[in-house]
């Protein structure tokens, strides 16, 4: 498989490695980002595991809890900044999470099937919105969850996070100290992006990969065999800290992992509380922006 600068480019901007080692990582993969990642990391050079490609379309993410409990994140996107700012934007995008908190539709063709009011399906609405606005529109996806939820929205939708707690205690989510706390967890999925709520989710397969790249790592520096083990041992650990939410250190305080700062509430409260699930959407992720040779965009401009 060929690649190509931009390749290059990508992949020094997802692991921080320079461009020599990312041109080697690709040329000794055949091209393929993927394998490219894993050859950096086997070799002591890149730490990240982050697959996401570079963000870049534009739109916003809403998440909100509405009166019946009923928490939504919901991802549009649009061609520009500057249509996602517009407040008529908004209100529609807050108008589609109505809708999947009311008629919970199972995916985003569904969705699209779904009454937004008295004579549009949510499909009808967006073309209308395409054709007023002229700009291409997407709904490219959501996350719908019952119970007890919070909702946090980071620099104006960029990022929407969506977290459900358990408490044996319902009455309790109303204390402001359970509502100081849910944000908290809300605010570190946004900063810090686990993966996994807690280790024992973290699907096997996901385990054995990372253990095999941290293994040839070892082996990479030189390490001897007998002890490599070990060392793989002590290192899975830095992994589930790195991806599982309640094992990450507590962003307000490092002394504390996320686990910790929630059973101290719980304790206070009187009530165990559980973080049972979380979605986190990110605006654009994993998506290719349009890029124009300036040359072209200019001959273009002046009808050439």
């Amino acid at each position: 498989m060929a690649f190509t600068a931009q390749d290059v480019k990508k992949l020094r901007e997802m692991t921080n490695c320079g461009m020599m080692d990312c041109k080697k990582a690709l040329t000794e993969t055949d091209g393929d980002m993927d394998k490219a990642i894993e050859f950096l990391r086997e070799k002591g050079l890149a730490t990240a595991a982050k697959k996401a490609g570079r963000i870049a379309s534009e739109g916003m993410v809403e998440a909100y809890v509405f009166d019946n409990g009923v928490g939504v994140a919901v991802e549009v996107n649009s061609e520009t900044d500057f249509v996602a700012k517009n407040a008529d934007f908004q209100n529609f995008v807050h108008a589609v999470a109505q809708v999947i908190a009311d008629t919970n539709p199972a995916d985003v063709e569904d969705l699209k099937t779904r009454k937004i009011n008295d004579t549009q399906t949510v499909g009808d609405a967006l073309t209308e919105k395409i054709a007023t606005i002229g700009e291409n529109m997407n709904i490219r996806r959501f996350e719908r969850f019952e119970g007890i939820n919070q909702a946090y929205i980071h620099a104006g939708g960029r990022i929407g996070v969506l977290v459900n707690f358990e408490l044996a205690d319902a009455s309790k989510a109303n204390d402001d100290a359970f509502k100081t706390m849910a944000k908290d967890v809300a605010m570190q999925i946004a900063a810090v992006s686990p993966q996994y709520v807690r280790e024992e989710e973290v699907p096997a397969d996901v385990v054995e990969h990372e253990k095999e790249i941290l293994k040839a790592q070892a082996l990479n520096e030189g390490k001897p065999e007998a002890i490599v083990e070990k060392m793989v041992v002590g290192r899975i650990k830095k992994f589930f800290k790195d991806v599982c939410l309640v094992d990450q250190p507590f962003v307000k305080d490092q002394d504390m992992t996320v686990a910790k700062y929630v059973d101290g509430v719980a304790k206070n409260l009187g009530t165990d509380i559980k973080i049972v699930k979380f979605a986190r959407l990110e605006k654009g992720e994993g998506l290719e922006k349009k890029e124009e040779n300036f040359a072209d965009e200019v001959a273009k401009m002046i009808g050439k």
